[in-house]
């Protein structure tokens, strides 16, 4: 059996460390397909110095599919300091040599991938510096990644459309060879606009998408985004996915349906973030089989996805969908 996970940011690296359990034992192929339309931070630094795909959200996946993550991670996620190198992850300049050295930012990936003895294989959905570009409720254009988010939360407009520059960038073998061996295709969860959506804004990648026969399963965020997905319910986020990607068969969503401890949601709702409401009614009317379950980590401190919770719920129901 063979996975695509589609994504980016902590969503997505989240999920893998914990999908990675199942490589071996239910799971035969593990893909990621990843984001590199990142504009910020160090990622956004080296992106326009080095005029590569942005390392930062690759850098995060192969360390959650690392067998050695815990090491990994301190080594890769470190921020370094100094003059010119302040802030930088060691990890986006490890992947930009790499990439310097062979010419190729695949093979800095696998190299890398190898390095870190990695259960999956990490694929960026274009090897082209793509950006995106949204337009808003009042008629303003925003390009960047970055700064659409922040325009959302600033003049508190909503995405009313998203595209990506250059239209059409190259879009590694790897990447479609991977979805039309895919069994299952797993969307999610991480920011809607600026994590999981732009990948599928790439023709090639969606077409693929759109043409497999793979189970196609949607893990809605357990809470909402400022800037991008204010007051949306997990039916609007389904929604807002199908209605910009053009990929209208969802077979599956997955929803939280617990509640952080009030003390936490406090602090979360102060920040303009509330529980994305788990409206399971209304995604089962679109002939969608809803699996709503306490996902979420017992981490006092932020609400997210358990990794292990999720990847037991998502082992149950691929063995469901398997057997039948």
């Amino acid at each position: 059996m063979n996975i695509v996970a589609i994504g980016g940011g902590t969503g997505l690296s989240s999920l893998l460390s914990g999908l990675k359990r199942l490589v071996g034992k239910n799971v035969n192929n593990l893909y990621a397909i990843v984001t590199v339309a990142d504009s910020g931070g160090s990622t956004g630094q080296l992106r326009k110095i080095y005029n590569i795909p942005a390392p930062g959200d690759i850098r995060n996946c192969i360390v959650a599919l690392s067998e050695h993550e815990d090491v990994m991670k301190k080594l890769f996620q470190h921020r370094l300091k100094g003059e010119g190198l302040e802030n930088h992850a060691f990890g986006n300049l490890f992947l930009t040599a790499l990439t310097e050295i062979t010419g190729s930012f695949i093979e800095a990936i696998k190299l890398t991938s190898k390095i870190l003895d990695t259960r999956g294989s990490i694929i960026p959905s274009t090897t082209d510096s793509v950006s995106l570009v949204a337009k808003f409720s009042d008629g303003i254009v925003v390009k960047n990644e970055e700064d659409i988010t922040n325009y959302g939360k600033q003049k508190k407009a909503h995405i009313v459309d998203i595209w990506i520059e250059p239209e059409n960038p190259f879009v590694p073998i790897e990447a479609i060879a991977a979805i039309e061996s895919a069994d299952f295709i797993i969307f999610g969860p991480g920011s809607l606009y600026t994590s999981i959506i732009p990948n599928l804004l790439i023709k090639e990648i969606r077409e693929s998408v759109k043409n497999s026969p793979a189970k196609k399963i949607f893990i809605c965020n357990v809470m909402t985004q400022p800037g991008e997905t204010d007051d949306y319910t997990a039916y609007d986020h389904i929604n807002m996915f199908r209605k910009f990607t053009q990929i209208e068969c969802i077979d599956i969503a997955i929803v939280n349906t617990k509640m952080p401890p009030n003390d936490v949601l406090k602090k979360y709702i102060a920040t303009g973030q509330e529980p994305v409401v788990p409206d399971v009614a209304k995604i089962s009317k679109e002939n969608i089989d809803v699996y709503a379950e306490d996902l979420i980590s017992e981490n006092i401190s932020f609400v997210r996805h358990d990794p292990i919770k999720l990847t037991n719920l998502l082992e149950q129901l691929i063995g469901k969908y398997v057997l039948y």
